[in-house]
């Protein structure tokens, strides 16, 4: 199964509190923080959700 490699680009401050606390659930604290997570739905939707800050590439 791939996994989905998930970088913070740009800062959660003055962000909807929504917005925050989905990055922190995907372990993101600052600008730069990288986390990889598996590919399932429940991340694809949070990761969808924060598009604008992050960016996401496909790792095996």
């Amino acid at each position: 199964m791939a996994n989905l490699k998930v970088t913070q680009i740009r800062s959660e401050i003055g962000g909807k509190p929504k917005h925050r606390e989905t990055l922190r659930s995907l372990g993101l604290k600052r600008i730069g923080d990288t986390v990889v997570k598996e590919d399932r739905p429940e991340f694809r939707g949070m990761v969808r959700h924060v598009a604008h800050l992050v960016t996401v590439e496909e790792v095996d």
